[in-house]
C-alpha cells in the first residue's frame, strides 16, 4: 500500500497550527526543572478499587494514572502550548505539506524497561494491535491510516486516507509496547496477572488488586537527557492507596498514610484544612491557577432512555436543578458555574446570537438546532432559595409542553403513567450524593420521584460501557486544541457502540459537521469558530446539568514535595502531578 516518498525536511516538533515554541536545541519544558534532584516519593489516595493493570483495553477496571505513568509513545504533548509534540522514542517528525503522510525516526537509544531496544516492528505492531484490538480510544485513528511501512531500519511511514490534519499528530501520541511480550497471550485478557512492558521512566514494582499499586523509577531509564524528559519524573516512588470512600481517603491524609491530596471543595478546603501537619509546616497548602477549558462536570441525561429524548424534559431538568443553592449548600458560593463545554477559554461560546463564521457554520442546520443554539443561550439562574419558585414553574411549563403533567401530586402522562427515571452512583461519591439529595428534593415540588442506584466501581464501568443509567455524574476535560476524540465525546458513529464515551447519546449532523470542520481548518480562525459553532450546539441541547468549575487546583502536600515557579499554560491537569514535582528535604 505504500507510495513514492516525497522528500521532506525532519523537525523535532510539530504544531497544529503555526510552528513549536520551542527551538530544536532547547533543553527543557519550560515548566520543568532541569536541575530537579532524583529521589522521594509521593502517596495520593485513591476512592475505588481495580482489577486490571492493562490500561490500553476496553476490559477491566483501571487505574486511571497507569497509561501516562508507564506508558511512552513516538513524541510528547507540552503543557506550554495549545497542541505541540517533541520527540520522545522519535527523534525527528517529518510530515507531507497537507499533512496526508507523517513520518517518524527512531531515536536508536530508545529501550524498553527490560533493557531490549524498541524497534520498528514493535511500533508498528503497537499501532495495528491497540487499533484493531485494543481500546476504543484508539481505533478512529486506526480507521483513517491508509498505509503503515517501515523505512528502513528506524523510519516508519503512514498515509491517512481521510482529510485530517491531526491525523500526524495523533500519530505521535500512540503508546508503544513490546511485541515479544504478547507472543501466544491474548491480548485482550483484562486482569493483573500480566503488566504490559513500555519504555516509560516507570515500572509497576509492587501491588495489591484494589489496595495500593507502587511505581518506581527505572533506574536504567533511556531517555533521561531527551530535552522533553529532563525534569520529568525526578520521584523514586510512587504509589497510589485505595479507599472505599472519601471520607476515609482524607483521614489516610490527615494521619501522613498519604503525603498529597487534590481538593475539589472549596468550603471544604477552607474548613478542614487546618489539621495539625497543616498548622505545623509539615505539609504545604498551594493554590495553582490555569487557563484550561473548563470541560462539562455535572449529571448527563441518556438520551437514549425515553424519559430524556424530548429536549424540554431536559430543560425543565435543568430549571429544577436549583445550582445557586447546591453550590451554597457545597462550597459557600465560592465556585463558579461552568457554563459551557469550553468556558472559562477563549474557545468558549459567545454570549448572544451567534455572529460571524459561527453563524455561517451553523445557520445550514437552522432547522435541526434547538433554541438557543442560533440566537443564544445561557443557563437557568435562580433567585438561590431553596424553593426556587421561577425554576420550579418554568420545568412546570416545559414538562406540559413535553404532554406531562401533575395528576394527584405525581407527573404524568396522559395516561397516567408516571414520570420517573433512575440516576446512577459510585460508592464512596459523598459529594455527588450530597447534590443529587438536593436534586431530589427540588424534583419533588413538580412530582417527580426519582431512583437512586448506587453501585461499586466495576458494576459503575460495567452500567455505563452498556448505558444503562438515565442520569449519571458526568465528566469530560477539554483542551485548548480539541481533535479527533471529540467524535468518540459526541459523534452520531460513537451513540449506539458499547463502551464509548459518548454517553448522553448525541446523534446531530451538525454536531459532527463542527467536529470535521474543526479537524480541516486550515487557518486557526475557522478551527476558533468551528470549537465555538460545537460548544452552542452541545450546551443547547442540554444534555448535562453543569456544577460548577475549577479554574484554580488546590493541593495539600508535604513541604518536601516542590514543584516549579513556572506554570504551564494548560496549568495542573491531573497528569501533571507528579510529572514535574520532586522531592527535597
Amino acid at each position: 500500500m505504500s507510495s513514492s516518498i516525497v522528500i521532506a525536511e525532519p523537525q523535532h516538533g510539530i504544531a497544529m497550527y503555526g510552528e513549536p515554541a520551542l527551538p530544536p536545541d532547547f533543553v527543557s519544558l519550560p515548566y520543568a526543572n532541569p536541575d530537579a534532584p532524583k529521589g522521594g516519593k509521593i502517596v495520593t489516595a485513591e476512592v475505588g478499587a481495580y482489577d486490571s493493570l492493562h490500561p490500553y483495553i476496553q476490559k477491566g477496571t483501571v487505574p486511571w494514572q497507569l497509561r501516562y505513568l508507564i506508558g511512552e509513545s513516538l513524541m510528547g504533548r507540552s503543557l506550554d502550548e495549545p497542541f505541540t509534540l517533541y520527540g520522545v522514542l522519535a527523534e525527528s517528525i517529518e510530515t507531507g505539506p497537507n499533512r496526508e503522510w507523517v513520518e517518524f525516526t527512531l531515536n536508536p537509544a530508545a529501550t524498553f524497561s527490560d533493557g531490549s531496544p524498541v524497534t520498528i516492528e514493535d511500533v508498528m505492531w503497537s499501532f495495528e494491535t491497540l487499533g484493531t484490538e485494543g481500546h476504543g480510544r484508539y481505533r478512529s485513528f486506526w480507521d483513517q491510516v491508509g498505509s503503515m511501512t517501515a523505512v528502513g531500519d528506524n523510519k516508519v511511514r503512514f498515509e491517512f486516507s481521510t482529510d485530517n490534519r491531526e491525523l500526524a499528530l495523533l500519530a505521535g501520541m500512540r503508546p508503544i509496547l513490546k511485541k515479544a511480550q504478547w507472543e501466544g497471550v491474548d491480548f485482550t485478557e483484562s486482569g493483573t496477572s500480566i503488566v504490559p512492558i513500555t519504555s516509560g521512566e516507570y515500572v509497576i514494582d509492587d501491588f495489591e488488586a484494589g489496595r495500593f499499586i507502587t511505581l518506581r523509577r527505572n533506574p536504567d531509564y533511556w531517555g533521561d537527557d531527551i530535552p522533553f524528559m529532563r525534569g520529568v519524573g525526578n520521584l523514586d516512588e510512587i504509589r497510589l492507596e485505595f479507599f472505599g470512600d472519601e471520607t476515609a481517603a482524607f483521614e489516610a491524609f490527615k494521619v501522613g498514610e498519604v503525603n498529597s491530596n487534590r481538593e475539589f471543595n472549596v468550603a471544604k478546603w477552607e474548613s478542614q484544612y487546618d489539621f495539625e501537619r497543616v498548622n505545623n509546616g509539615d505539609y504545604v497548602l498551594s493554590v495553582l491557577p490555569h487557563q484550561r477549558p473548563s470541560g462539562m462536570t455535572g449529571f448527563v441525561m441518556n438520551t437514549r432512555s425515553p424519559q430524556f429524548d424530548d429536549w424540554r424534559v431536559r430543560d425543565a431538568m435543568m430549571h429544577v436543578f436549583n445550582f445557586e443553592f447546591v453550590n451554597e449548600a457545597m462550597t459557600g458560593s465560592a465556585q463558579p458555574r461552568i457554563t459551557s463545554y469550553w468556558s472559562n477559554s477563549p474557545l468558549g461560546m459567545s454570549d448572544g446570537p451567534a455572529e460571524g463564521r459561527v453563524r455561517e457554520f451553523l445557520e445550514p442546520f437552522a432547522d435541526e438546532l434547538l433554541p438557543g443554539a442560533l440566537d443564544g443561550y445561557a443557563l437557568p439562574v435562580s433567585d438561590g432559595t431553596e424553593r426556587n419558585r421561577a425554576g420550579t414553574a418554568a420545568a412546570l411549563d416545559q414538562m406540559e409542553a413535553a404532554g406531562w403533567t401533575i395528576q394527584d401530586g405525581v407527573m404524568a402522562d396522559a395516561k397516567g403513567n408516571p414520570f420517573t427515571f433512575d440516576i446512577l452512583l459510585e460508592v464512596g461519591s459523598s459529594e455527588n450524593a450530597a447534590i443529587i439529595d438536593m436534586f431530589t428534593q427540588s424534583l419533588e415540588r413538580i412530582g417527580v420521584t426519582p431512583t437512586i442506584r448506587t453501585v461499586d466501581n466495576a458494576q459503575y464501568k460495567e452500567a455505563t460501557d452498556a448505558f444503562d443509567f438515565d442520569m449519571t455524574y458526568y465528566r469530560r476535560g477539554l483542551s485548548l486544541s480539541p481533535g479527533n476524540e471529540q467524535y468518540a465525546y459526541y459523534g452520531s458513529e460513537f451513540a449506539n457502540e458499547p463502551g464509548t464515551r459518548n454517553l448522553m447519546g448525541v446523534q446531530s449532523a451538525a454536531v459532527d459537521e463542527m467536529i470535521g470542520r474543526m479537524l480541516t481548518s486550515e487557518s486557526q480562525d475557522d478551527f476558533v469558530a468551528a470549537i465555538k459553532a460545537l460548544d452552542r450546539i452541545l450546551t443547547s441541547g442540554r444534555y448535562v446539568i453543569p456544577i460548577y468549575q475549577w479554574n484554580i487546583s488546590r493541593l495539600a502536600h508535604a513541604k518536601e514535595l516542590k514543584y516549579p515557579e513556572t506554570l504551564p499554560v494548560m496549568g495542573d491537569w491531573p497528569g501533571w502531578q507528579p510529572d514535574v514535582w520532586w522531592y527535597e528535604e
